[in-house]
């Protein structure tokens, strides 16, 4: 098992802490990092943390492995550049940055390091598009023509937080909440995206933002593919992977439609694997790369095609 501190105790980081802290047998945390402590003191006694002011506390402690960062994304590259230097695996929330350039610098910065790098796009993890992902790499699907995205919630209008809905922290409405999270497995699927044409309408400004926005991709891989997410909306969860044979389409975490010619669709649920935690088994994956175990299943030149995706998107919506 290895131990790790986290960064950040907002909503996310307690939802990551959460995820794991008696449930893993992979990671456990021990140390915690907030800039004001007092509000976390109930919640770091309850999961048996040890607070501290100061990131470079836990990067100086020898008996910490690896940093988990939840923390606004603007400071994620000097950081994971940090936790690199000291030597500590990193695990950071999505996006790892806001522009590939930067997102070079962190992988970068860890590969030179040599440790891993982990990052926060759990949904990947659904048994729904794991299943997907399945049927697409046994070539199930025949040759793939289009994919399609959509991620919606509301919570940014149930966990209001102000550098949430600054546009220089999170850019493009729903972008870094949701769409990453699809965009993720778009790239997982069609590979690096080569041209992005968006457009963004927002309804009503923070702190209970009102937006949408809808992208049209172009893969290298000559893939088409639409993507789409909402702010604030009862949580939606779709992608549809369309082939010569067939098409998948997994709804939400535990369904997939499979649609093949002559054929009825078959409706694919996945009972107790509902129950899967994605986050848990996320930072498992992590851990275990951490451990030595097992290659970490999304890699550095992943991460940065979908950062660069990411970015034109934000672009897009700009001009």
């Amino acid at each position: 098992m290895i131990t790790a501190s986290i960064v950040g105790l907002g909503r996310w980081g307690r939802t990551l802490v959460g995820a794991v802290q008696g449930n893993s047998d992979q990671i456990r945390f021990t140390h915690a990092v907030s800039r004001d402590p007092e509000p976390h003191r109930d919640f770091a006694a309850e999961h048996g943390l040890a607070l501290v002011c100061d990131l470079a506390a836990v990067l100086a402690d020898p008996a910490i492995d690896a940093v988990v960062l939840a923390t606004p994304h603007s400071q994620h590259v000097e950081q994971v550049i940090a936790a690199a230097a000291a030597g500590k695996a990193v695990f950071c929330e999505k996006p790892l940055a806001l522009t590939r350039a930067e997102a070079e610098r962190a992988v970068g910065a860890c590969e030179q390091a040599g440790v891993v790098l982990g990052i926060g796009t759990d949904k990947r993890f659904f048994p729904s598009i794991q299943e997907m992902f399945r049927l697409v790499d046994a070539g199930e699907l025949g040759q793939l023509l289009h994919i399609e995205g959509h991620f919606s919630n509301e919570v940014s209008s149930a966990q209001f937080s102000e550098w949430r809905h600054s546009e220089a922290e999170s850019p493009a409405g729903g972008m870094t909440g949701t769409g990453i999270h699809v965009l993720d497995a778009m790239i997982r699927v069609a590979g690096p995206v080569h041209r992005v044409q968006a457009h963004l309408l927002s309804y009503k400004p923070a702190p209970d933002p009102l937006d949408s926005l809808a992208a049209l991709l172009e893969f290298d891989s000559g893939i088409g593919g639409t993507l789409a997410t909402v702010r604030a909306t009862p949580m939606f969860v779709r992608l549809h992977v369309f082939g010569r044979n067939g098409s998948a389409e997994a709804l939400g975490r535990t369904e997939l439609v499979l649609r093949k010619s002559g054929a009825d669709p078959e409706h694919r649920r996945f009972g107790e694997r509902a129950a899967v935690d994605s986050v848990r088994v996320n930072l498992d994956a992590f851990a275990d790369a951490v451990a030595g175990r097992a290659a970490y299943p999304i890699s550095p030149r992943h991460i940065l095609a979908v950062t660069a995706a990411f970015e034109a998107i934000v672009q897009a919506v700009a001009a």
